[in-house]
């Protein structure tokens, strides 16, 4: 038998091309925070980056249309004593985005309508409950100001944004840092990837692991 190769994919022939730079965001100091995050979330009108910042966390947040070289004065969003971890646009508002950070808080931001031309520094609200840093913020996919978050002391806090109290507080689920938390569709389970090797699935109205 002949090895093959050439690798079979009808991509095979398929070539990518880079965007010419004035189409680029530029000259952007992405946060240098050792977490495994993507530093970045997008929705239909703005993109946001987590910077490095000092005395603190930040992130930008640019309109899609505000490409090319960022000035490193562009106003920033900048509330947490501590470096951001993670940060989530709300899937109900393009204009609400959540940050999880260092400092074991998650703030909620309302961008103005046109972005950003001063720093944002007062927050919407600010959720505390973690004892330790928060790593993971994820918005409700149908359900209006429902917010979860995970953080280092192994919990995890589903939050009414709209009055700031946790609604749920899962805190004897997990035994290692959790990695990653994804809701299914019509948010009726989370599902969970920890330090242990286990992926849990929870329903979290029940408080209980379903697999």
């Amino acid at each position: 038998t002949m090895r093959r190769v050439v690798r079979q994919s009808k991509f095979r022939h398929v070539f990518g091309q880079a965007v010419k730079n004035d189409q680029c965001y530029d000259d952007i100091r992405v946060s240098r925070v050792t977490w495994d995050s993507s530093f970045c979330a997008v929705n239909p009108r703005f993109v946001a980056i987590i910077v490095d910042a000092s005395g603190g966390g930040a992130f930008l947040v640019l309109p899609l249309h505000k490409t090319g070289r960022i000035d490193k004065s562009y106003p920033t969003v900048c509330g947490h004593t501590g470096p951001v971890l993670d940060i989530d646009w709300c899937p109900h508002n393009d204009q609400v985005i959540a940050s999880g950070s260092e400092d074991c808080t998650v703030m909620v931001w309302q961008i103005p309508e046109n972005g950003l031309t001063l720093s944002l520094t007062e927050p919407v609200v600010v959720l505390e409950g973690h004892s330790k840093r928060v790593g993971i913020v994820a918005w409700h996919p149908t359900a209006r100001n429902v917010l979860l978050s995970a953080g280092c002391d192994n919990a995890i806090i589903i939050w009414n944004v709209g009055t700031g109290e946790a609604l749920i507080n899962l805190d004897d689920m997990h035994v290692d840092m959790i990695y990653n938390v994804s809701w299914n569709r019509n948010g009726s389970l989370i599902c969970t990837a920890s330090k242990d090797k286990k992926v849990r699935v929870i329903d979290p109205r029940k408080q209980e692991i379903v697999a």
